[in-house]
């Protein structure tokens, strides 16, 4: 199944890694890609990275990407991440497949949209296709099996907090 974790709410990364956990206590072998993203020192990756049967691949900077305006290198690792998620679906090596932050990544050019419908559409039925990010398009909802809208209501950023160690990263 394809499963969307859309919106402007916090969570959408969070609630695909929970899901992950649920898998990996059934065995799943599970890959999660993130596109713009490359801090190594979030605190989900430095605990995904010592679990067994998770992969994770930071596909991205460590820095904001543009809108409408990314680097040679945003796109040159946008395009490594896909053809990784490719390969991955293609080799059916891992139950989840996660692609983090994919519906931004289409939202700022990284990534063709037509491209990952297509990918979508050719996921092996055996393999959870999960993607996450605000943004997520029509035609991506359209395909999905499961969407969830994470919708913000309220958080400390409104009030100028900054992020916090443990909590936000």
């Amino acid at each position: 199944m394809i499963h969307i974790y859309t919106g402007n709410g916090k969570g959408k990364t969070t609630s695909a890694i929970g899901q992950a956990v649920r898998a990996l206590g059934h065995k799943y072998k599970v890959i999660m890609i993130q596109f713009m993203k490359g801090d190594p020192n979030y605190g989900e990756i430095k605990t995904l990275k010592k679990i067994r049967n998770i992969k994770v691949v930071q596909s991205g900077l460590p820095t904001f990407v543009e809108k409408g305006k990314p680097s040679k290198e945003d796109l040159k690792l946008a395009a490594k991440g896909f053809a990784l998620a490719k390969k991955a679906l293609k080799e059916k090596k891992y139950q989840m497949v996660i692609l983090d932050e994919i519906n931004v990544a289409v939202d700022y050019g990284l990534l063709q949209l037509a491209d990952v419908i297509k990918l979508a559409e050719n996921c092996p039925k055996n393999i959870e296709l999960i993607l996450t990010g605000r943004y997520a398009s029509k035609e991506l909802i359209d395909i999905a099996d499961l969407v969830s809208e994470i919708k913000e209501i309220k958080h400390p950023y409104q009030k100028g907090f900054v992020s916090r160690k443990g909590i936000d990263y």
